[in-house]
């Protein structure tokens, strides 16, 4: 063992990772030669040979495609465009309806995408059209999709949620309910900015701005429907017990095919695209993950875990001040890092402590989720505000919409300190379920 050891492979990872190092790479890298400092070149070779297998072969993982095929396919073949219109139909009469309703419309897009960027992506190219056009300040318009786009990994599916519960070993469906409270509680928050807009700064977002309707109720509601459906299929199967998350991705995957091609959007585009994303993608997260795995085992072997866990102890540190790091880090972390690499790099260090400290893993995973997803709208990296960029270039400069997602951030600071100052609040639908 040797601390020193562990704490210059830490300096290393984090010197690599502000120089753009692929985190899988980066990961890889210091971990296997941190071993081999720590025991050999033939420990480490054997690590690294075994690692890949061990990691891939677990069976709740195979849920991470599943998902990712389930809101590709959504995406590409268009179907979730009928939330908005279904949003617009109900919030029309709200101050700042059309922004309400596409704070809505992202709720609805995250329950069957479980990606923030593919969320504020599509829902981008409805929305901010229509709101600059009733007469929306730009920026504002932009920032409220970026923002909105973050509820995609915070409502099932969230893959986000899925690679936790696979490194935390605890409950993915408890994860999943307590990710719905949250994700409730932000869109509600967004609302609430909007409203308050509309309320002190009408030439930014018009109280009572026209909501124009593509159609008529009864088109609304049947373009909706199928996804709804699709909606309570999987989520109630899956909270009910009556399959897995695995299972769940699955036939949500096979319930969205299905319902592109009855409705005539599964073109060979549409399959070629979503699953050569879905591959992409889950290549990409699988060697992250792999990563992680062997950074932990680098940790500990290194000491440097229970070292941690006994400074902490040491230093008597109090609910509060530890949550308060955490926060810290994570948001410092948002704002150079994916989501997925910020993950599964902290949590060899976290989760030693938060067992120790008897925290609710399950909490905290829905709370690290939230942090991240704000890491998504920060800048410099801010990945939903580049995506908003790129689909509304016609409307916005980057810079605007760093500018308009600044009130959404303020109140996800409030979500965050609520989660932290009621943790029960986000506890209770999975202890309940």
């Amino acid at each position: 063992m040797s601390i020193a050891t562990g704490m210059v492979g830490v300096a290393i990872l984090l010197l690599l990772l502000v120089l753009r190092v692929p985190v899988a790479m980066a990961l890889i890298a210091v971990s296997f030669g941190g071993v081999v400092s720590l025991i050999g070149v033939s420990p480490a070779v054997g690590i690294i040979a075994s690692t890949p297998y061990d990691f891939v072969a677990s069976w709740t993982l195979s849920a991470v495609p599943m998902f990712l095929l389930m809101g590709f396919v959504a995406y590409h073949a268009g179907l979730t465009g009928g939330l908005f219109e279904a949003a617009k139909l109900v919030l029309r009469k709200l101050p700042g309806g059309l922004a309400v309703s596409s704070i809505f419309a992202c709720s609805g897009f995250a329950a069957v995408s479980g990606s923030s960027l593919a969320c504020a992506a599509a829902m981008g190219r409805i929305a901010i059209p229509e709101m600059v056009n009733a007469g929306y300040r730009p920026s504002l318009a932009a920032g409220c999709i970026a923002a909105g786009g973050t509820i995609g990994a915070l409502i099932p599916p969230s893959i986000l949620m899925i690679l936790y519960g696979v490194f935390a070993e605890t409950s993915i469906t408890a994860v999943f309910a307590g990710g719905i409270t949250v994700g409730l509680l932000t869109a509600l928050a967004y609302c609430a900015v909007v409203i308050a807009i509309c309320k002190l700064r009408p030439d930014l977002i018009p109280s009572h701005a026209p909501v124009p309707m593509d159609g008529g109720t009864r088109r609304a509601v049947l373009n909706v429907v199928p996804i709804l459906v699709l909606i309570v299929l999987v989520f109630g199967g899956l909270f009910a017990e009556f399959f897995s998350a695995t299972e769940a991705g699955a036939v949500g995957a096979l319930g969205t095919i299905l319902i592109a091609a009855v409705t005539g959007r599964l073109g060979r585009l549409v399959i070629q695209q979503s699953l050569l994303e879905t591959v992409v993608t889950t290549g990409s997260l699988f060697l992250i993950g792999i990563g992680a795995t062997m950074f932990t085992r680098f940790l500990g072997l290194s000491g440097l875990s229970a070292y941690i866990n006994s400074w902490v102890a040491d230093a008597d540190l109090g609910y509060v001040q530890l949550m308060l790091i955490v926060v810290v880090v994570y948001l410092i972390l948002g704002t150079f890092m994916e989501p997925f690499g910020a993950l599964l790099v902290t949590l060899p260090v976290f989760l030693p402590v938060l067992r120790d400290q008897g925290i609710s893993l399950v909490w905290f995973g829905v709370l690290v989720v939230k942090l991240l997803e704000i890491g998504m709208i920060t800048p410099p990296l801010g990945m939903n505000v580049f995506v908003i960029r790129n689909v509304a270039s016609k409307y916005v400069t980057t810079l605007q919409v760093f500018r308009g997602v600044v009130p959404f951030f303020v109140s996800d600071l409030v979500v965050v300190a609520i989660m932290i100052a009621f943790p029960a609040m986000v506890l209770w639908l999975p202890g309940y379920l």
